[in-house]
């Protein structure tokens, strides 16, 4: 194996501390971003119609309607770059490097303006605190390139791991998918059944809107990149509705543990990067933590689950 391809094939260090101020300027612009595809496009189940999803370069909007037909908008962080792109052939670019959300949010929708794409948000971020609204925001203004970079290469690793464990379900299961929200890459899986209303507490998120996002039996499972309460990149896997049971299930591998405070197990990232074989090790987290959910909660694993191996052979 080449340098080159070893190098390639490596996991980013992503220590939380290394670049708190670039995530949490970076998390602000994603959700102005965001936003506009939630304000164009019609709602989906569970929010499914907000997300991002991971790209060749960084995370897209994919395609967003409007009068003109429709309109795309791709964060670049590998030349550092946010493109606009419309279906009648206009395109426009945005720079990325240290700047305020509120400069970043006044070009964008001056770009969108320029290519006919009359697009408004609420313009207040959603679950932080303080919630500054973007045009006034002054505050954020880090952006680390190579910081950047690396956190979209692990992304991307995260991606491939998660495809391959959602063709497992044959049930009524999510795309891999980028919540700009929390900030995190997650795929849900669903029992099929109807859920008691969710009656939680999320910041600047209307509680009509995380009762239809729970409306039924999940067990869900994602990478978040850490925050000043928790400062550490990890993965998660939490189920709704959960019971005492769900924690205290065997899981792997031996380092995943279960927070009573955040109602998840959790995996951390750099358990994953520093391991034999990184890939193997999520999947087991994944896997594991899924079975704990299914097997408390009483899902009919047999109907849900599934082999497609037969057909790639």
């Amino acid at each position: 194996m080449s340098l080159t391809t070893r190098k390639q094939e490596q996991w980013p260090e992503l220590a939380f501390e290394n670049w708190k101020d670039t995530l949490s300027t970076l998390h602000l612009w994603t959700q102005i971003v965001g936003k506009i595809r939630l304000k164009q496009t019609p709602w989906l189940n569970h929010s499914w119609h907000v997300t991002l999803y991971l790209s060749a370069r960084g995370l897209t909007t994919g395609s967003i309607p409007y009068p003109g037909g429709v309109f795309q908008i791709d964060f670049d962080f590998i030349d550092h770059l946010l493109y606009i792109a419309s279906s009648a052939g206009g395109t426009e670019k945005i720079t990325l490097y240290p700047r305020s959300v509120a400069d970043f949010y006044r070009e964008l929708f001056e770009k969108l303006r320029s290519l006919g794409i009359d697009a408004r948000i609420s313009a207040e971020p959603n679950e932080v605190d303080p919630a500054i609204p973007f045009e006034a925001d002054e505050t954020h203004r880090s952006y680390d390139a190579a910081r950047v970079r690396n956190f979209y290469q692990a992304l991307a690793k995260i991606h491939n791991v998660f495809i391959t464990f959602r063709a497992g379900f044959t049930g009524k299961c999510s795309p891999v998918h980028f919540f700009w929200g929390s900030f995190d890459l997650a795929v849900t899986r669903f029992s099929g059944r109807p859920a008691p209303p969710y009656s939680g507490d999320t910041k600047n998120i209307p509680l009509r809107v995380m009762q239809e996002a729970y409306s039924h039996e999940v067990s869900s499972c994602g990478f978040w990149p850490g925050n000043e309460q928790f400062p550490h990149p990890a993965f998660y896997s939490y189920c709704y509705p959960s019971t005492a049971e769900f924690g205290k299930q065997p899981v792997k591998p031996n380092q995943a543990f279960f927070s009573a405070g955040m109602g998840e197990f959790i995996l951390l990232y750099e358990v994953v990067q520093a391991a034999d074989n990184p890939e193997d090790t999520l999947m087991q987290f994944l896997q594991s933590t899924y079975e704990a959910a299914a097997t408390t909660a009483g899902w009919d694993k047999t109907t849900l689950e599934c082999d497609f191996s037969m057909f790639e052979k």
